[in-house]
């Protein structure tokens, strides 16, 4: 944690060098001491502090200083300073002033010079400040600031964006923290460019991309290597597993990942049926030990990065890039996993990023404190949503078609569920559609015929899944629901023969396409539980070992 300060200022150098000298002996173990010698310069000084997040304790001023009084300086320290305590420097002819400033600018205390010995007249004062000062100090948040409307979509997609990628941040709601509309002025940002990103350093993005945002936290912006071993298309608990392998027995391995590691996974607030944590972990914990495992090993991770599509040309695989990029890959693993359906229903598409998420619960679950929030799934994810939210929501309905969860949710969550008084169950029951002004405020729901209409701060949605595999253009055979057919399961399709002209039959994980697997909810046949996700991951890359032995 950084120290707060304490800030003097005194236009006599022998003045300021013996200050200085006294006040560092006694509390630089706990506090910064800065000192300069013009008014002036401290001002700007203070600006720039306050811009990178600094906390300034205690001033301690002159009283006469040629470029302005220290009561006029204190005055003008008090504005960007409000709690810090104030106290005045001064001649014995200068105690009128500074009785009148006690009144005038809340003055905490005045010294008159000389101080010494500063152990009887110097440091009693200062200390008891300190101390009261201390008693309500609450530190400030150190790290990335994020300030934007609460209901605004893309404020929704950065911070999705960042909590995915593990990047901690305060977020903070201009519409109704004072300390946003503190900020937007002293960083003078037009409120038309908000989201604002405010870093450590006091440095400051408006309105970013995605893009934007992970070249200014150091993201690798393109692959490093001319060749890769093998490119795995996709972050979630598979492609983390298959990072992991690959690195670790000493494949070129490079990682791409459209949004943020985990995927779906990632998301859940706590897997409690993985092997190995018998009191469960969340999504983002176990995200963030896969990552720092893969990388450790030597793995390249690029986040954002979109692969736009694959080409082969002799026995590479050619990765084209959504900027225009190049990768270059002797073997491809795609675990590019599912994404959530979308709920058709009129006013779902409008308020998306505005009080309707698909997932994210654990994104915006802080937004929904002492309200009725609404989600629509029956699944383990819902349910593992429905528990997170219950510790924030006034009330959690969960809507569903069926008559209970017990065909789609595993009996530990359900168990949860009952016992969790602010959740409630809505059986036969669907959203047909959604009501608000700039955001959700309310829902149409249909219950076994009857419509009615209820209040709702937000609608969470999880409603089963479809493959993302729309975006390959290579001739990769696929189940009539998208899914990448794999091993002998592509055997059944009348075009295999066409398309695989290898001696041998395609290895479990592989695809039509020879060098090129498939693993994890992507995959046709997949289990969809994270452990079996982990265990393709792995065996897919001893499928590319054998793959790469024998090309």
């Amino acid at each position: 944690m950084k120290k707060p300060i304490i800030f003097l200022v005194d236009d006599d150098r022998q003045v300021l060098r013996a200050i200085r000298r006294d006040i560092r002996r006694q509390y630089s173990a706990t506090y910064e001491v800065i000192g300069t010698e013009s008014a002036r310069e401290a001002l700007d000084e203070l600006h720039s502090l306050r811009k990178e997040n600094e906390t300034v304790a205690l001033f301690l001023s002159d009283q006469r200083m040629p470029e302005m009084l220290g009561v006029a300086f204190l005055e003008k320290a008090r504005d960007l300073y409000p709690a810090a305590k104030r106290v005045l420097l001064t001649a014995y002819s200068d105690i009128e002033a500074a009785i009148r400033a006690i009144n005038d600018v809340q003055l905490d205390y005045y010294l008159t010079k000389p101080w010494d010995p500063p152990e009887e007249k110097l440091f009693p004062v200062i200390t008891d400040l300190l101390e009261a000062w201390e008693a309500t100090w609450v530190p400030p948040f150190e790290g990335l600031r994020v300030i934007g409307y609460q209901w605004a979509p893309l404020s929704h997609q950065v911070k999705d964006y960042l909590s995915g990628n593990l990047i901690p941040y305060q977020w903070l709601d201009v519409e109704n923290q004072e300390e946003a509309s503190e900020l937007i002025a002293l960083h003078q940002i037009d409120r038309n460019s908000l989201p604002a990103l405010i870093f450590e350093d006091g440095s400051l993005l408006a309105r970013p991309s995605l893009a934007d945002i992970a070249a200014r936290l150091g993201r690798s912006p393109g692959a490093r290597e001319n060749l890769y071993d093998v490119a795995i298309i996709g972050a979630g608990p598979a492609g983390l597993s298959a990072a992991v392998y690959g690195a670790s027995e000493g494949l070129r391995t490079l990682l791409i990942e459209r949004r943020a590691p985990g995927g779906q996974a990632g998301t859940s607030s706590r897997i409690e049926n993985y092997l190995g944590f018998p009191s469960g972990l969340s999504g983002s914990d176990l995200t963030r030990r896969a990552i720092t495992q893969a990388t450790r090993f030597g793995a390249e991770f690029l986040s954002p990065a979109r692969v736009a599509r694959i080409r082969t040309q002799d026995q590479y695989k050619i990765l084209e890039m959504e900027d225009g990029q190049e990768v270059l890959a002797r073997s491809i693993v795609i675990t590019t996993g599912v994404d959530y359906r979308r709920l058709e229903a009129p006013g779902i598409e409008t308020f998306t990023g505005a009080g309707v998420y698909y997932g994210a619960a654990t994104t915006e679950a802080y937004a929904c404190r002492h309200a009725d929030v609404y989600l629509v799934g029956g699944g383990n994810s819902a349910g593992q949503a429905a528990m997170y939210l219950s510790t924030f929501a006034r009330k959690v309905f969960i809507v569903i078609r069926r008559a209970d969860l017990s065909a789609t949710m595993s009996r530990y969550l359900i168990d949860q569920i009952a016992a969790t008084p602010n959740i409630e169950l809505l059986s036969h029951t669907e959203v047909v559609a959604a009501h608000g002004s700039d955001h959700l405020e309310r829902l149409s729901l249909q219950t076994n015929g009857q419509s009615h209409e209820v209040p709702a701060a937000a609608l969470f949605i999880f409603i089963g899944a479809r493959p993302y595999t729309d975006w390959i253009e290579l001739d990769i055979l696929k189940n009539d629901k998208g899914y990448i057919a794999t091993g002998r399961d592509l055997l059944r399709f009348p075009q295999f023969e066409r398309v695989w002209k290898m001696a041998r039959d395609p290895y479990l994980l592989e695809t039509c396409v020879p060098g090129i697997f498939a693993a994890g909810d992507v995959r046709a046949g997949a289990m969809n539980r994270v452990a079996s996700a982990v265990g393709e991951g792995a065996m897919a890359i001893s499928f590319v070992h054998k793959y790469l032995a024998e090309s």
